[in-house]
């Protein structure tokens, strides 16, 4: 099969093009400056010319902050890149893979968040990633998305990449733990998109799907693991209420996801974010990092 990646650069991306090395589809890994997304008619040409059978959309404006203030591009990455995309896909008999967001619930349940809960995002960047989810349901194309959570990896920026040098050098650091949700390394998130597509699962279970790693922390319980795993134990870390460090956006306070339907649909073991977390960082130890 051909295999196009858009987005491929960012972290989930960067995690498709080590599995696409030794995957027996051809995988072709496209960023803006390859394929700009926002433009309908440079995807059709591309996957009429690479007869592509699947497309995985990784890319995404991802700055939730930002977003509050440059709805422009959010609104044009997150749901018309999106719908261009979807368009294509039905024009094309192709199936299209989107990776949302936690940020399409409000994050006010008590209990972890499944696939049939009401969307009502709280700010610009959960709005858009609904509108593209929307978009997709409205194209008639074949469609798997996955809602994903609290994302990591070796690559980008990240909340783990940002807490190491200051777990080094600050002598300590206050982290939020009135925020709670599950971890997700990139990896593990990739690794899934990879086992779906190679057991052509997804020809006969579009849907929506949610997936995290196992387990739940706030991000200040996650910011100790990063710091005890690293060894970096001189930094006292923390914990402060989300109203000391004041946004433009309301982040959601509970954004757990329910696992069991892509558990149950595609016989799924998923690692517990600790261990995930111990696996990332032992990649960037080796990486010098």
């Amino acid at each position: 099969m051909n295999i196009l990646v858009t987005g491929a650069d960012g972290q989930l991306g960067n995690e498709m093009r080590i599995l696409g090395k030794n995957s027996p589809h051809n995988y072709i890994f496209t960023d803006v400056n390859e394929l700009d997304i926002t433009y309908r008619e440079a995807i059709r040409k591309l996957v009429a010319e690479q007869k592509i059978d699947v497309i995985v959309n990784c890319a995404a404006y991802t700055n939730v902050d930002k977003a509050e203030d440059d709805q422009e591009t959010a609104y044009f990455l997150n749901a018309r890149a999106v719908e261009n995309l979807a368009f294509v896909a039905k024009e094309f008999d192709v199936t299209l893979f989107h990776i949302s967001t936690d940020y399409v619930f409000s994050g006010k349940n008590s209990v972890p968040y499944t696939e049939d809960d009401d969307a009502c995002p709280i700010g610009v960047y959960g709005k858009t990633k609904l509108q593209g989810e929307e978009a997709i349901l409205l194209s008639g194309c074949k469609y798997i998305i996955i809602r994903t959570s609290w994302l990591y990896s070796e690559f980008g920026r990240n909340f783990v990449k940002t807490m190491l040098p200051l777990t080094v050098t600050k002598p300590e650091l206050k982290v939020v733990f009135d925020q709670v949700g599950s971890p997700t390394y990139a990896f593990d998130l990739a690794k899934v998109i990879c086992q779906i597509i190679d057991s052509r699962g997804y020809e006969e279970n579009n849907g929506i799907y949610h997936f995290s790693n196992e387990g739940v922390c706030s991000w200040y319980d996650f910011a100790k693991s990063i710091a005890n795993f690293s060894k970096h134990l001189s930094c006292e870390i923390f914990p402060c209420h989300s109203s000391e460090f004041p946004s433009k956006v309301t982040r959601p306070s509970f954004s757990v996801l329910d696992k069991t339907k892509i558990k149950n649909t595609f016989g799924l073991t998923i690692p517990h974010w600790q261990d995930s977390l111990k696996e990332c960082l032992e990649k960037m130890r080796a990486l010098g990092e």
